[in-house]
């Protein structure tokens, strides 16, 4: 019998079911490893087996995956090197002190089952694999040390290479001798070039020390493969222990994800080894031994900066300050040396990867042209490749990839625009050929009337989204229309909004009509998903009302009464806001009531025959009208993507923005070439200014200025309409 303390009849703790769990913490442990395997990510993993110190494992499977779990940690510390360069430099530091924790837990924990007897085989595998993650490790720590000085150098060059750009751009479009399409296309490759080559995860990637830790990896892995075949393959080599593990049937589970995870994850640091050697291949006869095992300043610069600063505390007797200070510099200058002897250890194993490869690449070269040989040489391509050398940013010691980096990057912009021109919007072109583009898209200035007079005796403005939706719902709401053709519009404007909030986003970078965006987001919601606005059924409204004019009044009533209900409740919020950002439900209704009377109005004439043929034609000549003067906008904003973001997200802006030209690149030529001189592209980049430029017919021929002329032409044209806007800034 035992009793409530846990003892037995004869007294000694029952420990008989202990082990019971073990098989479901072994699944644990495999689930975690097939976590890893996917995402090679050192936040995700969290592996038992290396630190587990008083489990039996007496069986081949059992050492095994003792083995298998330390060479995971130098699989995904490899692969987590690169990542390094996304985080913020307070941050990658603190992810770098995590893997320093793990890597020390694991290491000690591992010579203690030394020391028991957990670990009694494979004793070699297990030394060097230890000592692959310590020099992993110190990889990692000296490319966070230097990280922050290299975006630092980058960044400059970025800045500088910028500005030279403006200035250059600035005499070059002064002729207007090619398309804005190509014209944009141009910059953004430079943009690109630029964006990519001082991005920092390519800059990690590129990187001596990242290209060591992918020659480590594998190294890690060629450990564990030669540990597993010794052990299958020479099984009188190595004698293993008779008995039961705790872990049971589930340790094969675990080796065998565990196998896999170091295998799929030993490809992508194993493949940027492979590259960067090759990229080094062609000159490393060009340069002396000195210069390949120097050390540049970057490497050390932080540490130097850290040494030669005050210490940060204040310590009131001289001599402890004093003896403080020179155990920091003793400290510090160790630090650095073992800085400079890691980043020539990097270059070493980079060097010593280098002879190999120039074999293997010079019998690939040699095959190639004798597989080519007698054929024509192939043709250039069809266009001119641009000079790029000068966008290309670099670090010292660098110099001899700029050729390669060129070449390899050079038809980037070229495939993600072709990409984005598979995927073009085409029911927007289509519904774009009806606008009227040559009377500056006169329905701009028709869907809302100064006639009107306020509900509230304030004016509020619009974005460009809030008209284009609630005519959308008006639309739904008229009766006898054709249900073809109202869901063929709500399907062209689920294709044109993502862009119509685009050039919005990129626009009102002060947030000044983030209100405006979020009501026409609830309208959108409703009609397109509902067919209802604020609550009002608009499916209803149409079967119930015989004529667009009792839809249109019935609607204006609606919108009027909710507009009173809202601002009644809201009052002591509008007092104190700009109409511009009153809660949403008010602008939604004021929007709804203006438009509503503002089509009774202007369109009394086409009203009268009780028929909806002319006025849904009328209306959607506006939302024509609208969409196409936005989308004026998108050189503009496409331009403006690339700029003012960090090093570290530059690179994907750059990328989303050349995917958005392929994508609109047919609504832009369109635009171009049937606009100008007609249409001013450089004017308001809001509705507002297009608005006052109707009420004033200040429709002037349009001067396109370069891609990256100042910025502050954009911010002063948000304040007056007779000012030219930049294309590209």
């Amino acid at each position: 019998m035992m009793g409530k303390s846990g003892c037995n009849s004869e007294g000694y703790l029952d420990d008989t079911k202990f082990s019971k769990p073990m098989p479901w913490i072994g699944i644990y442990i495999a689930s975690a490893s097939l976590i890893c395997l996917i995402s090679m990510s050192a936040d995700l993993i969290k592996v038992k087996l290396s630190v587990d110190l008083n489990t039996p494992m007496p069986h081949r499977h059992d050492q095994l995956s003792k083995l298998t779990s330390s060479s995971l940690i130098c699989t995904i510390m490899a692969n987590s090197m690169p990542s390094l360069g996304v985080t913020q430099n307070n941050e990658t530091m603190m992810n770098v002190v995590a893997m320093a924790i793990l890597v020390i837990t694991m290491i000690v924990n591992i010579c203690i089952q030394f020391v028991t007897g957990v670990i009694y085989e494979f004793w070699v595998e297990h030394a060097v694999i230890m000592f692959l993650m310590l020099i992993l490790l110190m990889i990692m720590t000296s490319s966070a040390l230097s990280l922050p000085k290299m975006k630092h150098y980058l960044e400059l060059r970025y800045k500088i290479n910028e500005e030279a750009l403006k200035e250059s751009s600035k005499q070059k479009y002064q002729e207007f001798d090619s398309k804005v399409v190509d014209r944009l296309r141009d910059e953004l490759m430079k943009f690109w070039m630029m964006a990519h080559t001082s991005s920092p995860q390519f800059l990690l990637g590129r990187s001596v020390s990242c290209t060591a830790s992918g020659a480590f990896c594998v190294m890690s892995t060629l450990t564990l493969a030669e540990a597993m075949l010794r052990s299958y393959l020479m099984s009188w080599s190595v004698k293993f222990c008779s008995g039961e593990c705790d872990y049971k049937w589930s340790i094969i589970l675990i080796l065998i994800v565990q196998v896999a995870a170091v295998g799929v994850g030993t490809i992508a640091p194993a493949f940027r080894w492979f590259v960067a050697v090759k990229y080094r291949c062609p000159n490393v006869r060009k340069r002396s031994c000195k210069r390949i095992f120097q050390v540049e300043g970057y490497w050390t610069d932080r540490l130097v900066v850290i040494r030669e600063s005050p210490i940060s505390f204040r310590i009131r007797n001289r001599q402890c300050r004093k003896l403080a200070h020179d155990v920091k510099l003793v400290w510090l200058c160790f630090c650095i040396k073992l800085q400079m002897w890691m980043v020539r250890l990097c270059k070493a194993a980079q060097y010593v990867s280098i002879f190999p490869m120039c074999w293997i690449l010079g019998f690939c070269e040699y095959f190639k042209n004798w597989k080519s040989f007698g054929s024509s040489v192939s043709s250039l391509g069809s266009g001119t490749k641009q000079d790029l050398r000068r966008f290309i940013l670099h670090l010292e010691g660098e110099e001899e990839l700029v050729e390669v980096m060129m070449k390899d990057n050079w038809d980037a912009t070229h495939h993600w625009v072709q990409q984005g021109e598979k995927k073009q919007p085409k029911l927007v072109i289509e519904l774009l050929e009806k606008c009227s583009i040559l009377q500056g898209f006169k329905g701009v200035g028709e869907f809302d009337c100064d006639k009107i007079l306020p509900l509230d005796g304030l004016e509020v403005p619009y974005s460009w989204s809030l008209p284009l939706v609630t005519l959308a719902s008006i639309i739904v709401a008229l009766p006898n229309t054709k249900e073809c053709l109202v869901k063929k519009l709500m399907s062209t404007l689920n294709e044109g909004l993502p862009y119509v909030k685009f050039i919005e986003n990129n626009i009102d970078k002060d947030g000044k009509l983030i209100k405006l965006r979020k009501a026409s987001e609830i309208v959108w919601l409703g009609a397109d998903l509902y067919k209802k606005w604020l609550g009002v059924d608009l499916h209803k409204l149409s079967l119930e009302n015989k004529s667009p004019k009792e839809t249109l009044e019935t609607l204006a009533e609606y919108s009027k009464t909710r507009f009173k209900k809202y601002k009644a409740k809201y009052h002591h919020l509008c007092v104190k806001l700009s109409p511009s950002s009153w809660p949403v439900k008010l602008l939604a209704s004021n929007s709804m009531y203006r438009i509503s009377k503002t089509i009774l109005l202007l369109n009394h004439d086409i009203i009268r025959d009780h028929t909806s043929e002319r006025v849904f034609d009328a209306m959607v000549m506006m939302i024509s009208d609208i969409l196409g003067a936005c989308f004026t906008n998108l050189p503009h904003v496409i331009s403006i993507k690339c700029l003012n973001s960090g090093i570290e997200e530059r690179e994907d802006s750059i990328r989303q923005a050349v995917y958005i030209l392929g994508k609109t690149k047919t609504i832009i030529e369109m635009l171009e070439k049937r606009a100008f001189p007609s249409v001013d592209f450089c004017r308001g980049t809001n509705i507002e200014d297009w608005r006052l430029m109707h009420k004033q017919n200040s429709f002037l021929p349009c001067c396109v200025p370069s891609l990256l002329e100042d910025n502050d032409a954009y911010k002063a044209s948000s304040k007056s309409s007779e000012l030219c806007l930049s294309i590209g800034d």
